[in-house]
């Protein structure tokens, strides 16, 4: 199997939780999906990238899309402030990795294809919102460097589902992979998948 890395992106509290300042319709009802493929690859031990968005409090490095919005938001993705941060189910573990990005691709300006590369990954694999902004842009370049894109169609999401699937779409006429994350899960090798759902299952009660 391709070395595989599982991409995590913009799972945060300004992106995911109701009324939030950036909220993402679909952000809540990927977070159970998005921790089912997580779990799975820290059992396969995977490496595991968190990718969050930051900007600092004056706004100087915001997107000029954004800079109205984010003004607006009053505090929102501010390193250091509760909305910044990873919401509480998707948390990083020791060993995996945070980056940070201040535009949609994942890629842009970051440290994350030199990353990918001194650790051997020729496939990720990519969760998170929004689809027609950051996944589609993250997609797009790693598509662009030569790396196998894969997303996962139930743990990524959008503001309507009809955006979800137009760009889910588009980035399969592209080369991309749509997996579910159940597909995803039982496409892993070595760990028998009856196994692996029931250690899924045990560890997403625990963190209840």
């Amino acid at each position: 199997m391709t070395r595989t890395a599982l991409i995590i992106i913009d799972m945060q509290n300004d992106f995911c939780l109701p009324g939030a300042p950036f909220s993402v319709e679909a952000g809540m009802k990927t977070i159970p999906l998005i921790q089912k493929a997580l779990i799975a690859c820290r059992r396969h031990r995977l490496p595991i990238i968190h990718v969050i968005r930051q900007y600092r409090a004056d706004g100087s490095d915001t997107d000029l899309t954004r800079y109205v919005p984010f003004k607006k938001a009053d505090g929102a993705l501010i390193p250091g402030t509760k909305g910044a941060e990873i919401v509480v189910e998707l948390q990083p573990e020791p060993g995996e990795y945070v980056v940070v990005k201040w535009r949609w691709s994942a890629f842009f300006q970051t440290e994350l294809d030199l990353l990918l590369r001194r650790l051997g990954v020729l496939q990720v694999v990519v969760a998170g919102v929004q689809t027609p902004n950051c996944i589609r842009a993250t997609v797009w370049d790693a598509l662009s460097l030569d790396y196998e894109a894969v997303v996962l169609t139930d743990a990524t999401g959008a503001n309507t589902e009809a955006i979800h699937q137009a760009n889910l779409l588009d980035m399969q006429n592209v080369g991309t992979r749509l997996l579910t994350t159940d597909a995803f899960i039982q496409s892993l090798p070595d760990v028998p998948t009856a196994n692996l759902q029931e250690t899924i299952r045990a560890e997403i009660q625990a963190r209840r």
